[in-house]
């Protein structure tokens, strides 16, 4: 439950210089406040020659609670984070107050102001309000509310009569006024002393606040609660971890990962740590080598910035041979590479932050699609992606600032669907999409997001990529095992633990025998034929078969009891595949039964024909996808490899 808390704007009669003096005598303590115990100060900074002072306060509270509730939560005093930013010059002083004990389960936000009245420059207006969350709290989460609404009317009836009251005190002592600050009274801040203020460390002495001109530098805004929390983070995770602690931007990205709760962040990082202590990713930008097929035919790499400054990276996964690559490199390969460019991107990051002189903790990924086809929905493909998504959304989150699809055609959708629901959702809302073939000139285009002098070439723009085009890679560069024959037996193995292998003698057959249970799922399969012709079609019936491979020289279908038509139903006319073909595609089960997928060597061959093959069924409950784009087709990247 979330309560907000807001007081009517209060009015001192007094100008702002002798209110803030009134002000600086209610610490440490205050005879008018006897619920504060000590007011600590554990860091005050002056800058602007004298102009604007920042001060931060660790305030020890009394427990206004009856006793068994003390009793019950086991504490007598509480502490607050307070943070003064006084400005001079401008005559306001913003007050922000958080609590540091039970944070994860109470969030305690109260904001002060004080500035000159806007019509009468010798009066003072101040502000208040406040919110109180709670989450949890041992079950008297109702009786915190009302304590907390209480605590807070009396604070705010209290306020105006301790300043009143120092103001009398200081009249006393015959202070009756406060000259305002000026330029030149100040001068005697030397240059050096404006420069130690900045070089100081991000935590003060005793690790509890975060320096404000590194949070202003290298991890942008941050709420007052939200900087305690990253705080409180660091101090968990020191007192866990037998690694290290990682830096504090790569604290602050797990913590928004799982929205600042340090419970779910601490979890997530540990395990993000300990994989990368057992896959040694803290060496991979020095000790990993690209392969030499991923240097020539990988169409991706960094290239500039964004307008935001983010590092911009570019990936044409059209001109992408997926099926080339996996064969080529294999899969943990592909995953390896990823993990070096997000390692870059961490490292790119960093040196854009000094380069802008502003925060920058994610990146920018330009995909152009142009190319995309059916070649692309290849599920091994697709199975070798989402692993990549997975560990990527586990150990890296946060660091995608903008995801800019351009180029889309009309088979995109289909791979939209199966990818997105493996990318979690903060992720998905930063994709923008560009369908039509012009995303320079078109309204909201790419000149809003990448600067004009940065737009690559191949899509309209001026500047020239070193970014490898693709294209497709030369089937003798496949690492794959080869197909051997025994004893005529037909016979399967697998490949890169995706594909199984078959030899086929003229006239003999293979057949995939799938029995489906899920009506509106869709049976997807993907071969090459590396030796020889084959002949090749889809058939469904009722009756139930049990795989078997004994007569590899007919059909299930032979037997007397079938006739086509009546008891069996040919779905895919039988296709001739010449070798170094691929095909690929789907096909939509859209009622229970068993389907075949068969492959013959024709008779006429003067030797066997070599097949490797994969197959995957997408469920009902997990596809929900345009069927017009799932259409059976040969594979341009395998017709044309040599």
């Amino acid at each position: 439950m979330v309560q907000k808390y807001e007081s009517p704007v209060r009015i001192y009669k007094y100008p702002f210089e002798l209110v803030m003096a009134a002000y600086e005598r209610r610490f440490p303590t205050c005879p008018q406040m006897p619920i504060v115990l000590d007011c600590e100060i554990v860091e005050d900074t002056v800058s602007n020659n004298g102009a604007k002072r920042e001060t931060t306060r660790r305030c020890k509270l009394a427990v206004e609670a009856p006793y068994l509730f003390k009793k019950i939560i086991g504490v007598d005093v509480v502490f607050f984070i307070q943070k003064n930013f006084l400005d001079l010059k401008a005559r306001t002083l913003n007050i922000e107050a958080t609590n540091e004990t039970f944070s994860s389960r109470i969030e305690i936000f109260e904001k002060c102001r004080y500035f000159a009245h806007p019509e009468n420059p010798d009066w003072t207006c101040f502000d208040q309000t406040a919110t109180l969350d709670i989450k949890n709290f041992f079950g008297f989460e109702h009786s915190m509310e009302k304590m907390g609404m209480k605590q807070y009317s009396q604070t705010t009836q209290k306020g105006k009569e301790i300043i009143e009251c120092f103001i009398n005190e200081l009249k006393k002592e015959g202070i009756t006024h406060v000259d305002r600050w000026k330029e030149d009274e100040s001068a005697e801040l030397t240059a050096a002393a404006v420069s130690t203020v900045s070089e100081k460390p991000p935590l003060s002495r005793d690790n509890s606040i975060l320096d404000a001109d590194y949070i202003a530098k290298h991890l942008g805004q941050l709420s007052p609660l939200q900087e305690s929390k990253l705080v409180q983070f660091r101090k968990r995770i020191e007192e866990s971890s037998e690694r290290g602690v990682p830096d504090f931007q790569t604290l602050l990205r797990f913590l928004r990962a799982r929205d600042f709760s340090i419970d779910k962040a601490a979890s997530m990082l540990q395990e993000s740590m300990q994989w990368r202590a057992e896959h040694r990713i803290d060496d991979i930008l020095g000790e990993y080598k690209m392969p030499t097929v991923v240097e020539k035919y990988f169409p991706g790499g960094w290239h500039h910035h964004d307008k935001d400054g983010r590092p911009l990276y570019i990936l044409r996964l059209g001109n992408m041979d997926v099926k080339g690559l996996l064969k080529s490199v294999g899969e943990d390969e592909l995953l390896k590479l990823t993990l070096h460019v997000c390692e870059e991107g961490l490292k790119l990051m960093k040196e854009a932050t000094t380069l802008f002189e502003k925060p920058i903790w994610n990146w920018c990924l330009l995909v152009d699609l142009d190319g995309l086809s059916m070649r692309h929905l290849w599920r091994p493909g697709v199975k070798a992606l989402l692993r990549i998504i997975e560990t990527v959304e586990k150990n890296y989150p946060e660091t995608m600032g903008r995801v800019l699809i351009v180029r889309a055609p009309r088979v995109f959708p289909v791979l939209w669907t199966i990818v997105s629901a493996f990318i979690d959702e903060n992720t998905r809302s930063k994709f923008l999409f560009f369908g039509g073939p012009d995303c320079l000139h078109a309204e909201d285009g790419l000149e809003q997001y990448i600067p004009a002098e940065n737009i690559p070439s191949f899509l309209g723009g001026s500047c020239n990529t070193l970014i490898h085009e693709g294209g497709l890679i030369p089937k003798h560069l496949y690492k794959s095992d080869s197909v051997e024959e025994n004893n005529g037996a037909v016979h399967g193995q697998d490949h890169h633990g995706l594909y199984k292998s078959i030899d086929l003698k003229p006239g003999q057959m293979f057949e995939l025998i799938i029995r489906n249970t899920d009506p509106k799922s869709v049976l997807t399969w993907d071969f090459d034929v590396l030796k020889n012709d084959l002949l090749f079609a889809l058939y469904r019936t009722d009756t139930v078969f049990e795989q078997s491979f004994n007569d590899a020289f007919s059909s299930v279908f032979d037997g007397a009891a079938f006739k086509e038509g009546a008891t069996y139903t040919k779905l895919e006319d039988k296709v001739k595949c010449k070798p170094k073909e691929g095909v690929q595609g789907s096909h939509e089960m859209a009622t229970a039964g068993t389907y075949v997928l068969q492959w013959m060597c024709p008779p006429s061959c003067d030797g066997p024909a070599q097949l490797m093959y994969f197959h995957e069924i997408l469920s009902s409950a997990n596809y929900k996808g345009s069927m017009t784009s799932l259409q059976s087709g040969f594979s341009s990247n395998s017709l044309q490899s040599r």
